[in-house]
């Protein structure tokens, strides 16, 4: 059976040949080709991004560690690590402040994760600075989450629960630590 005819492929080729000389010079590593210094194209300067439509994206997740617990933030505002998946205070609301900043609130008791100047997690009722963490995607998959406010030693301290489900002071972790490392899991 025979569709379109002689002007439906002539449509195809020219959308494949728009594809495949690409969309010439762009926002990119650098310059495309012919792209001089007073290129019309863009100016001579790249368009600014927009990640307007991230800010503002809220998720439902359970977060489990690497050393295979699921944060959790009790009904006291005491930040521990469960097995128990199904636990209350296991379900957080991720909610992008900006991009790459995001608030992580227990949906079950209403706490929101927070971190203070010593590196000690806990639940906080109101959201404030020390509510705000730094999401990343690191290279095995995992996510990591370090407090936007507070540094130690110049160094980002990291939301982390040890081997024994404890949340580890911010000051003792570090990025490549498994214990820093949460899987965003979503809530069936």
């Amino acid at each position: 059976m025979r569709r379109g005819g002689p002007a439906a492929l002539a449509a195809c080729l020219a959308g494949a040949l728009a594809v495949l000389a690409g969309p010439g010079p762009g926002p990119g590593p650098g310059p495309g080709p012919g792209a001089g210094a007073g290129s019309a194209a863009w100016g001579g300067r790249r368009p600014p991004r927009s990640y307007g439509h991230l800010e503002g994206d809220v998720r439902w997740r359970r977060l489990f560690s690497a050393t295979r617990f699921f944060l959790r933030i009790d009904g006291g505002g005491g930040v521990e690590g469960t097995r128990w998946r199904e636990r209350p205070g296991s379900i957080v609301e991720i909610r992008s402040v900006r991009v790459g900043v995001v608030a992580i609130r227990a949906v079950h008791t209403g706490f929101y994760l927070a971190m203070n100047k010593q590196g000690r997690l806990y639940g906080s009722k109101e959201f404030s600075p020390n509510c705000k963490f730094t999401e990343r995607i690191e290279e095995n998959g995992y996510n990591t989450y370090a407090s936007l406010r507070w540094r130690h030693r110049g160094r980002p301290m990291f939301l982390s629960l040890n081997s024994k489900g404890r949340p580890q002071r911010g000051g003792k972790t570090r990025r490549q630590h498994l214990s820093t490392h949460f899987l965003p899991m979503l809530v069936s």
